[in-house]
């Protein structure tokens, strides 16, 4: 037996979940697109890899394809979580990277978030998990 569901709270339940897909696909084609440029050993990619951050040139292509990997894993709908992580594992070695040689980090600190914002947005269960509390009146 299931329970009714307002149809105020259905309608608002899918706009989450297309908000979440539309914010979520912003990261994903952003990973997607630089893994891409990283298999295609692009200049400017592989400059920035190698010439300013000091990555081994033969890496370039391993970063590529985890890259794609952990993308396609986050908008599989069965995968989207364990893809989540992995994508914040490799946004933080992203940041750690930037970081380590004084450039800005917002690029990839701002897909990080992206990815979790939509991956909340269209989760049920992690809504329900990590609602958003708000304030009562009597704090």
């Amino acid at each position: 037996m299931t329970a009714a569901v307002s149809p105020a709270a259905s309608s608002t339940g899918r706009a989450a979940v297309w908000a979440g897909r539309a914010l979520g696909a912003l990261p994903a084609i952003a990973l997607a697109l630089s893994g891409s440029m990283k298999l295609a050993h692009a200049a400017p990619m592989v400059s920035g890899l190698v010439g300013k951050l000091g990555y081994p040139d033969p890496v370039v292509a391993r970063l590529g394809v985890l890259e794609i990997v952990c993308a396609a894993l986050y908008v599989i709908p069965q995968t989207s979580f364990v893809g989540a992580l992995l994508v914040t594992g490799y946004l933080g070695g992203a940041i750690a990277s930037h970081v380590r040689v004084g450039e800005p980090f917002g690029s990839p600190l701002a897909l990080g978030v992206l990815v979790w914002i939509g991956f909340w947005l269209r989760e049920r269960r992690l809504r329900a998990l990590a609602p958003i509390r708000q304030r009562s009146e009597a704090s």
